[in-house]
This record gives C-alpha cells, sequence and structure tokens, in this order.
C-alpha cells in the first residue's frame, strides 16, 4: 500500500498519509499552525460529531441527501461522537479564530469515513463531498459556536455540577459532625469571638451551593443554539426547516433542551454566553481557593500551627523530612483554581475580539471553556472525596482555643461598657491570663453569672445568659 495519497482542495493538491482520514484542507492547516501541540478534547470532538449527525438527518429529512449517502454521513459522524476517530483530529488549537480548520478536519474524516462505509476508495469525493454534503446547509460559523455551546452544556450537566453537588453534600455532611466543636473565630487572622467547627464548615457547603446555582445559571443562553444561520445569520444556502430540524436532532442525541437562537446574528457576532459561563466559573474558583486555603490553616501544625483540624494522609510530603504529611489535595485545588481564572482572562478578551458580524477567537474560547469545565468537575470530586469526607477535628484543642481567645471579653462588654472591657483586654493579654480569669479578677461580675455568660456553646448561637 502507497504511503501516501493525493487530495485536494479549492487551493490544489496536498499529500496524505495513505491511512488517514482527513484531507487536503486539514493537512494545511497541520503545516500552518505548528503552535502549541494542544488539541480538542474528546468532549468537543463528541458535540462536534453530534451536530454533523444532527445535519445530515436534517438534511436527508428534507431530501437535500438521498437516503444512503445520508445515512452513511450520520453513521460515520456518530462514530466520530463515540471518540472513534479521535486521532484523526490532528489540527492545533491555536488556528483560524473561526475553527474553520476544526470544521473541515471533522467534514473531511467523516467524508472519508462514509466513502469507506459506502464501498468507495478515499477521495472519491464524487460520492461523499466534504463541503457539499458533510457540511451542506452549514459554515463554520454556526457549527463551531453551536459545538462550544452542546459540549459546554453536556460538561456542565454530565461532569461540572455533580462534583460541585457532591462537593456541598461532603461540606455540610461535616457541619452536622462538628455541631458541637466549639472553637474560636478568627477575623484578619486575630481572636474573635467563639464559633463551631460546624458554622465554618456550613459556610463552605453554602459556597459550594451558590456555585452550583451559578453554574446552572448560563444555561437558559447556552441553550441557544446558531446552527442554521450559515455565515452571517441570513441562513443563506441553508433550507428554511434546516435549523429547526437540526435543534430537534441534537435534543434527541444529547438529552438537552436546546433551542433556536432568538437572533442568529447576534449568536454569530459574540460568544458571551462563554464569557458568561466562564465568569461563573472563575467566581467558584475563587471561592474554593478561599476554602481550600482555610482548610490548609486550620490543618496547619501538628505542632506549630493552628491543629484544628486533620486532613487525610494520601501521601508522604517530603523526599527530606521524615514523616511529613502536606495539605496535598487543596493544594490541587488551589492550583486548579488559579488556572480557572487564568482561562477567564483569556476568555474573556476573546470574547471581546471579532469585528461586525464574526468572534475570531473562537478555538481558544472552547478550549479553555472546556478545561475548566473538566477541570473544575474532577478537582471538586477528588476535593471531595480524598480530603473533607475524611477530615477529623481535634475536639479537645478547638474548646482550649476557644476558651482563649481575648475576644471572648465581648461578651461581657453589653454589662461592663465597651471600655471598661477593652481595659480587662489588654490586662488579660499583658499578663498572659485567661479573658475568664481576668474577668473574675475584677470582681464586677459574680463566678456564677460570668459562667452563665461565658457558656462557649451559648455564644456560638448569639445568645446571652
Amino acid at each position: 500500500m502507497a504511503e501516501f495519497r493525493i487530495e485536494r482542495d479549492s487551493m490544489g493538491e496536498m499529500q496524505v498519509s495513505a491511512n488517514a482520514y482527513y484531507g487536503a484542507s486539514t493537512a494545511r492547516a497541520v503545516e500552518n499552525f505548528p503552535i502549541s501541540g494542544l488539541r480538542f478534547s474528546r468532549r468537543f470532538i463528541q458535540a462536534l460529531g453530534r451536530v454533523k449527525a444532527a445535519a445530515a438527518r436534517a438534511n436527508r429529512q428534507l431530501a437535500l441527501l438521498d437516503e444512503r449517502r445520508g445515512d452513511a454521513i450520520e453513521r460515520a459522524a456518530l462514530e466520530v461522537a463515540e471518540g472513534k476517530f479521535d486521532a484523526e483530529f490532528v489540527v492545533d488549537v491555536f488556528q483560524t479564530g473561526s475553527g474553520t480548520s476544526t470544521n473541515m478536519n471533522a467534514n473531511e474524516v467523516i467524508a472519508t469515513r462514509a466513502i469507506e462505509l459506502l464501498g468507495g476508495q478515499r477521495g472519491d469525493h464524487q460520492l461523499v463531498h466534504p463541503n457539499d454534503h458533510v457540511n451542506l446547509g452549514q459554515s463554520t460559523n454556526d457549527v463551531f459556536p453551536t459545538t462550544i455551546h452542546v459540549a459546554a452544556m453536556d460538561a456542565i450537566e454530565r461532569h461540572a455540577l455533580p462534583s460541585m453537588r457532591r462537593l456541598a453534600e461532603a461540606f455540610q455532611g461535616k457541619a452536622t459532625e462538628f455541631a458541637d466543636v466549639v472553637k474560636a473565630g478568627r477575623t484578619h487572622l486575630q481572636d474573635a469571638v467563639p464559633v463551631t467547627l460546624g458554622q465554618e464548615f456550613s459556610g463552605y457547603a453554602s459556597v459550594i451551593r451558590h456555585g452550583v446555582v451559578r453554574l446552572e445559571s448560563p444555561r437558559s443562553h447556552l441553550a441557544e443554539l446558531p446552527i442554521g444561520g450559515t455565515a452571517l445569520g441570513t441562513g443563506l444556502n441553508a433550507h428554511p426547516e434546516f435549523a429547526a430540524l437540526v435543534v430537534t436532532e441534537l435534543r434527541a442525541l444529547t438529552g438537552h433542551l436546546f433551542r433556536r437562537a432568538e437572533n442568529t446574528y447576534e449568536a454569530m457576532q459574540n460568544r458571551d454566553a462563554a464569557v458568561e459561563l466562564s465568569g461563573a466559573l472563575k467566581t467558584i474558583a475563587t471561592g474554593l481557593m478561599k476554602i481550600a486555603n482555610d482548610l490548609r490553616l486550620l490543618a496547619s501544625g501538628p505542632r506549630t500551627g493552628f491543629n484544628e483540624i486533620e486532613l487525610p494522609a494520601t501521601q508522604p510530603g517530603s523526599s527530606i523530612m521524615p514523616g511529613k504529611v502536606n495539605p496535598v489535595i487543596p493544594e490541587a485545588v488551589n492550583m486548579v483554581a488559579a488556572h480557572i481564572i487564568g482561562n477567564d482572562v483569556t476568555i474573556s478578551i476573546a470574547g471581546m475580539n471579532g469585528s461586525l458580524d464574526l468572534n475570531v477567537m473562537m478555538p481558544v474560547i472552547a478550549h479553555n471553556l472546556l478545561e475548566s469545565l473538566e477541570l473544575l468537575g474532577s478537582a471538586t470530586t477528588v476535593f471531595a472525596d480524598k480530603c473533607v469526607r475524611s477530615i477529623s477535628a481535634n475536639v479537645a484543642l478547638c474548646r482550649a482555643y476557644a476558651e482563649r481567645t481575648a475576644a471572648l471579653v465581648t461578651a461581657v462588654a453589653p454589662i461592663l461598657g465597651y471600655d471598661a472591657a477593652a481595659k480587662i483586654y489588654k490586662k488579660a493579654l499583658a499578663e498572659d491570663k485567661p479573658m475568664r480569669q481576668a474577668i473574675l479578677e475584677q470582681g464586677l461580675i459574680p463566678k456564677e453569672r460570668l459562667d452563665e455568660i461565658l457558656d462557649l456553646k451559648k455564644l456560638t448561637q448569639g445568645g446571652r445568659a
């Protein structure tokens, strides 16, 4: 068998590996963009295959493709969606801003496989043509953003949201478990009034639940698909019923309630839904980083830090210090959060870039957005399963801190007055005495009454004796 074959496109001939399913346009793109080595993700290729399969079904229903050819294209597209040809998607992420190279990569792979299914020879474009048949009724300009939306919706529903809910449940479980563990609160990293460890963890659970809502919200805009708008939104060269049929088929293929874009011109010009989703991911990442850093602080020690909680030991922490164990899961979460925030900057800049009728940084939007969703889903699952669920509390030390916090004087301020309480505070610190002892020594409040006022658990409920 020959090592190469000759493929042709509108610019002429190209030499292509004999075994390759892609053709001349893809080969040109590989030569033009040897930039990063980054390729589109499995989820993006799956979505692109589904879009092409839905288009083939629509064109067959409209009698624009005959049954035999339409069936072959649909079958080939679904094989792409299933991952059978991932190795054939060889174009770099950093390419033409519309994503034309990747759209043609898909068109050529699907066409070649359809030709094969029909018993033809590779390169026989009379049988199945990448543009005339696979791309029928479509343009890169509507296919690529449609694919972004389909892939992102799938990543949200099947990966990121379930993982976020899993993490929220893990934190809520710990909030319940630690409900009676009284400890010192800290504001500005200084002593504050008592709080329970459970209350702190309930705050973490709430952060993640709010993140779930933030992640759910952009779905209404992602559900709008520009397919059928073709080049600019006018629908030139697409059958009037094509868009509605494709959307119906995509609903069937994905299980998601997609709909036609309210305005195809806006849907082609702007990638605002992607920017909105990325903004939600950035907000979630910000909250995750704060939580991860809190856990690192609370677990610091074991001899010279707070040591209020113990994180599960997952691996040795040092190649030189024997026995050392580090908070590796929160550290990994922090790096994921930083990466997501960086991706958001890129997506925001990319969202601004397009003149008049088309955004021209769609490939990097697609790559970064899906990367952020994948990272978020995987990191939150790891955070829940390998860290949060196995956190334990150092109950005795937590209570000791609660007894020693200088801010206990706050509870007697309404009785003694702010200024008098402040004097006791300073005296207790100067003499290194527990606040309870310092207050008693002033002889201003009887011991029985003071014990009622400084009931630590009651203080965490916001009440006074």
